[in-house]
């Protein structure tokens, strides 16, 4: 186990991405395309996404690769540089939701040579096809393409979901010369996730991925769905960037991994946060209203929280204070308040423990060490809370200390644990990333 930073993606490994593309397909090197969809990370605005809350969000320079080059047909053929086998189909043929398949006992479209499990990581090219065809596109080029995650890196928490979806529209949309605005490859997204997939998670992680820019927080209020860049006062003085070079973030991971889609505590938490918008909108004689949270008012759940069960108390708590803690984190880092900034997301991770309840042992134990640790200035879980990893916002000069120290004392709490990272970092040093692009 190891701490690493770089920069993302590096010459050599678009050139090794494309060559190996080339041999697949049979064709030269520069024609083919590289997708660079980023990973993301959620500084404020934990859980309240799928609410209609309002989450910032950020990407990092680590992510997906997805290189390609379009077919002479509807083929499409794609391989997985952390999976085996080959997943082929055609973009003309019609995809079903996976409930819909696995009910009605149609096989999935993959290559029969290979087992099924190994095929899985398919569904979200499947997905992307789905999504696209929903909304009436007609697709008519398919690709030879070869998928890769940032090497050696577990992404559970980052949103790796996200940004494979949206790898695979941006490829099928350059092969077939669709113009696709970013907003409507969030809708494109959403479907993938929520309809085909069948996850019942919000908009956030798309929305960040594919409306990034360098050094600014993305505010995005997900019941509007608008969104503004924030940019802090270096970056607005200085094309440099010198609050860029003020921190880093670190990614402490746990080596605990499951998917969300098996993981009930994700879909049940959406289910309690709905429940409890529906009784507080009957109590104040909204009951027509759609039962989610941002369309109860604050003092609406002040004035009638007492008539909530204790869980969805909680649940309603931590919406409310999260929007609270979004607004005041939008100033900080406007003005450039780093420390301010840091507190509001340590205080994030807190309510995510107390109120959303969705942390576990060994992520809990890292969020606190992380606060321990030299030269951090907040920290929370990364992702849904339930596997994967912590983030952190550390002083730059001190993130090479506080990465050490945090893998050395999560190995002494949870040593299998973090025996199961040996492939790669335990602790990654990142910097702030850009929006997904083709290159």
């Amino acid at each position: 186990m190891g701490v690493f930073s770089g920069h993302w993606p590096s010459e050599s490994e678009l050139d090794k991405l494309r060559q190996k593309v080339a041999e697949m397909s049979g064709r030269d090197a520069q024609e083919v395309r590289v997708v660079v969809s980023p990973y993301r990370i959620c500084p404020l605005g934990a859980h309240i996404d799928h609410q209609g809350g309002t989450v910032s969000a950020m990407t990092i320079n680590r992510g997906i690769l997805l290189g390609f080059v379009p077919s002479n047909d509807t083929q499409v053929t794609l391989q997985s540089g952390q999976f085996k086998g080959s997943v082929r189909f055609r973009v003309d043929e019609v995809q079903l939701p996976k409930h819909i398949s696995k009910k009605n006992g149609l096989n999935e479209q993959i290559d029969s040579s290979k087992p099924q499990e190994e095929c899985k990581w398919g569904n979200y090219a499947r997905g992307a096809i789905y999504a696209l065809q929903s909304k009436g596109n007609h697709l008519k080029t398919g690709i030879t393409g070869l998928i890769c995650g940032s090497e050696g890196l577990d992404s559970s928490g980052l949103s790796s979901s996200a940004a494979v979806g949206i790898a695979y529209l941006l490829a099928f949309e350059h092969a077939n010369d669709l113009v696709v605005w970013p907003t409507e490859n969030i809708e494109y997204d959403r479907l993938i996730e929520n309809e085909y997939l069948g996850l019942k998670n919000g908009i956030l992680d798309q929305s960040a991925i594919l409306l990034s820019s360098y050094g600014c927080l993305t505010c995005m209020n997900c019941k509007t769905i608008k969104h503004k860049l924030i940019r802090p006062p270096e970056v607005q003085n200085n094309h440099d960037g010198e609050l860029g070079n003020a921190y880093k973030i670190l990614l402490a991971f746990s080596g605990l991994k499951q998917a969300l889609t098996t993981n009930p505590g994700y879909n049940r938490r959406v289910a309690e946060c709905q429940e409890a918008a529906k009784l507080l909108l009957q109590a104040s004689g909204n009951e027509e209203v759609e039962p989610v949270l941002s369309n109860v008012e604050p003092e609406v759940f002040e004035a009638h929280k007492s008539k909530l069960e204790p869980d969805l108390a909680k649940r309603a708590e931590h919406y409310f204070s999260e929007n609270e803690r979004v607004l005041k984190g939008l100033e900080a880092w406007a003005s450039g308040n780093l420390k301010e900034f840091g507190e509001l997301i340590t205080a994030s991770g807190l309510s995510s423990i107390q109120n959303y309840e969705c942390g576990c042992e060994p992520l809990i134990q890292l969020y606190e060490i992380l606060l321990k640790a030299p030269g951090v200035l907040g920290a929370r879980f990364s992702g849904a809370g339930f596997r994967g990893c912590c983030l952190a916002f550390v002083d730059a000069d001190r993130a090479e200390e506080a990465a050490t120290f945090v893998k050395n004392e999560y190995c002494k709490l949870q040593p299998e644990l973090a025996s199961h990272i040996n492939q790669g970092p335990a602790v990654l040093i990142c910097d702030a990333g850009d929006c997904a692009r083709v290159i």
